[in-house]
């Protein structure tokens, strides 16, 4: 083991980002608020040390260190530490390569070399630079505020148990209890253990043994039975071949019968072959599509007769609409022109007034002029003469009107019209009625040519039909015949296929019946009438004797299976000698292992009362300092259950009924009291402490912190606090570094 003075501190892990913390030799104090890492710092300095462990996974309520402090920002988790082990200046890094073993890959080299340092690895770093493995470390020298309670640990009772024995660390008491109840519980423990195990496994054979007297009972009975039932298996299947001699026979008799009826059946589908060859017989196919048409025949004919009807009607119909269009006052024009010459109507024009005013005014004015000029014409004559212009102008506008009119009515009559609307109507009328001719002639020509091809159709079709009947009936010249013809045709193929199909039949059951005879001829015993039992009765009757005697011959092998899987009485009576001994010999073992504990209480509780005084006195003396003297007496028990006396006072009380000031001041005397005792005085390891002086009062905080100041002269002591009296305490002294972290950034 050698002194670890740690220099430095670079961390990716938990909310740290490829932060620093530098470190110097004796008391640290590092004030930071509230989640701002100090925790984290903690936590990263055993990781550097030990390890992660990262085969610990999440439960309930607990968060595995690998997931808990896995980084913020997402890069891997990863750090340094700078340190003095011994005379020699380290560094050492861990790296994660894998995802599932975070700071797996571990380095220490020399400061200012890439020298890796012998013996030194991932595993071994924490112990061999400390002296002490992490159990021991994280309950001694490691305080944090929520951990400060001493523990029970196998680590740190065979610390212990060395420094006040053999000097040896390979002795825990707790170790060896726990191998001896083990040991213990093997052979006995409440229904499981050997012993018990080793009962019931003697009383299942004793239980096997009454078992396998009932079974070979059960036997002999099974075997009686299958015998009975087997000689009445044996007269019924005697019975069923005499039926079985009786069947063949008959069934030979049946072949002879069915071989005739089949060569009689091929002989006339051979006949009625021939004939239907020698007649040029059609197919089936032939005769079913000739008759087919024949029946279209009839379904085209109706289609010609429909069809001339309505040729008919569509030709009246045309006569009907060329009379409507010759009938009409515009026949021989088109429809446009006709409805031209209603447009054209001659109009009336309108009377135009200014025409008698025009001339009133012109005949005035001339008189006018002519006085103007030097006439002798009076002034009044201006007057006659408008009022003859005014007359003249009247007559002129009035006989233009009835001229108008005259042409109107004359234009209007040569169509047969008495007014504009009239002829309108009529030249509407026209159009109307040359449209209807002009769909008329359509639907005539339509109708015509429908007929046309409906006829040529049926024409077409009836001398196809002939022409493909007379190769088989030369006689057939019209449709009835031909039809007969085919009629008849359909009968002979009727009775041709079903002369086909009845030798067929013969054929197929000639054939299942040879199949069925037996191969050789019955002999000459053969009974010449069946058993008087029927085949069904005996058959009956057989069944369920040969369900009893499968059931019998199962049960029978199933018992002796039974039998032979217990592996027979001299067997079983062995194993129940054997385990009656080894129950013995085990119960003997029972009584030396509990024995054997009882020595180990006796020695452990030895053991205590040796060191147990050691501790409780030392961290009596430390809880007195930090209270200034108000405890004086310490006690605890091999759990590390503490207890304490006020002075003064004689009884002691309970670490629980303590103040949290006064409980977190005893635990750390104990801790403080366990380094001494517990780690080497020499080349101590750094004491770190995790806001471990949160609940003391500003007096007993000041005593604490002189305390570790003192100490700081054999260790370093890293003093992580949220609280600035720690710091304030301190400033100004230069044997002791001070530094203020924030949340982004670091103060010294």
């Amino acid at each position: 083991m050698i002194a670890l003075r740690i220099h430095r501190m670079s961390a990716t892990f938990g909310k740290l980002d490829q932060q620093t913390l530098e470190l110097t030799d004796g008391l640290n104090v590092i004030q930071a608020p509230n989640e701002s890492g100090k925790s984290t710092w903690c936590a990263f300095l055993l990781a550097m040390l030990y390890g992660v462990n990262s085969r610990e996974r999440d439960r309930a309520g607990f968060i595995a260190e690998k997931n808990r402090y896995a980084p913020w920002s997402g890069a891997a988790m990863a750090g340094r530490l700078d340190c003095r082990a011994g005379e020699n200046e380290l560094t050492l890094t861990r790296a994660t390569k894998r995802q599932t073993a975070p700071l797996g890959d571990f380095r220490a080299v020399y400061a200012g070399t890439n020298d890796d340092v012998p013996g030194l690895t991932g595993q071994s770093c924490g112990e061999t630079l400390l002296g002490v493995s992490r159990e021991v470390y994280e309950r001694s020298a490691f305080i944090r505020q929520a951990g400060l309670p001493v523990t029970q640990d196998a680590g740190l009772e065979r610390r212990i148990a060395a420094l006040i024995t053999s000097g040896e660390e390979d002795t825990s008491y707790s170790e060896a209890a726990d191998a001896l109840k083990k040991q213990l519980n093997r052979r006995r423990h409440n229904r499981t253990g050997q012993i018990p195990a080793l009962e019931a496994e003697l009383a299942e054979t004793r239980r096997q043994l009454a078992e396998l007297t009932e079974t070979e009972r059960s036997l002999t009975q099974a075997r009686q039975t299958a015998d009975r039932l087997a000689r009445e298996e044996e007269e019924l299947s005697s019975l069923l071949a005499l039926h079985d001699r009786w069947d063949a026979a008959r069934q030979l008799r049946a072949l002879d019968e069915a071989r005739s009826e089949a060569a009689a059946a091929a002989e006339t589908a051979d006949r009625l072959r021939r004939q239907a060859e020698e007649t040029r017989l059609p197919e089936n196919e032939a005769i079913a599509r000739l008759r087919g048409a024949i029946v279209n025949l009839e379904t085209v004919r109706k289609s010609v007769d429909r069809a001339m009807a309505e040729k008919d009607a569509a030709m009246k119909a045309q006569v009907r609409a060329e009379t409507a269009v010759s009938d009409s006052p515009f026949a021989g024009r088109s429809a446009d022109e006709a409805r031209r010459a209603a447009e054209g109507v001659p109009p009336v024009r309108r009377k135009a007034w200014w025409l008698p005013v025009l001339l009133a005014a012109l005949c005035a004015g001339g008189v006018l002029l002519v006085r103007a000029v030097g006439g002798v014409l009076p002034l009044w004559a201006a007057a006659p003469a408008g009022a003859a212009g005014l007359l003249a102008g009247l007559l002129a506008i009035f006989g233009r009107e009835r001229a108008d009119r005259k042409g109107r009515l004359a234009y209007l009559a040569g169509y047969g019209a008495s007014s504009a609307e009239e002829l309108t109507a009529l030249a509407e009328r026209y159009g109307a009625l040359c449209r209807a001719r002009d769909e008329a002639q359509a639907a005539a020509v339509k109708t015509a040519a429908t007929y046309d091809a409906l006829y040529a159709s049926l024409t077409s079709n009836e001398q196809g039909i002939l022409l493909e009947v007379r190769r088989f009936a030369p006689a057939a010249f019209d449709i009835p015949t031909a039809d007969g013809a085919l009629r008849e045709c359909a009968v002979r193929r009727r009775e041709l296929t079903a002369a086909l199909s009845a030798a067929d039949t013969a054929r197929v059951r000639c054939e299942t019946l040879a199949r069925q005879a037996p191969e050789d001829a019955p002999s000459e015993d053969a009974p010449t009438q069946p058993p008087a039992r029927s085949r069904e009765e005996l058959e009956t009757a057989l069944v369920p004797v040969r369900t009893e005697l499968s059931a019998a011959r199962s049960a029978a092998d199933r018992l002796s299976g039974r039998i032979s899987a217990m592996g027979g009485r001299a067997a079983l009576e062995a194993q129940e000698e054997r385990l009656t001994a080894k129950i013995a010999v085990l119960n003997d073992e029972y009584v030396a292992i509990a024995l054997a504990m009882e020595t180990l209480e006796e020695a452990n509780s030895e053991l205590q009362n040796r060191f147990a005084p050691q501790l409780g006195q030392r961290a009596a003396e430390l809880f007195s300092l930090l209270t200034d003297g108000a405890y004086s007496d310490v006690a605890l028990d091999r759990s590390f259950h503490l207890a304490a006396a006020p002075a003064g006072d004689p009884i002691r009380r309970d670490a629980q009924l303590l103040s949290a000031g006064a409980g977190g001041q005893l635990y750390l005397a104990v801790r403080l009291a366990v380094c001494e005792l517990v780690l080497p005085r020499e080349d101590a390891p750094p004491l770190v402490l995790d806001d471990a002086l949160a609940d003391f009062d500003d007096r007993r905080c000041r005593i604490a912190l002189r305390l570790l100041k003192e100490e700081a002269k054999r260790r370093q002591i890293l003093l992580f606090t949220c609280h600035s009296r720690e710091a304030a305490f301190f400033d100004g002294d230069p044997e002791v570094s001070v530094q203020r972290l924030t949340n982004s950034a670091q103060e010294v």
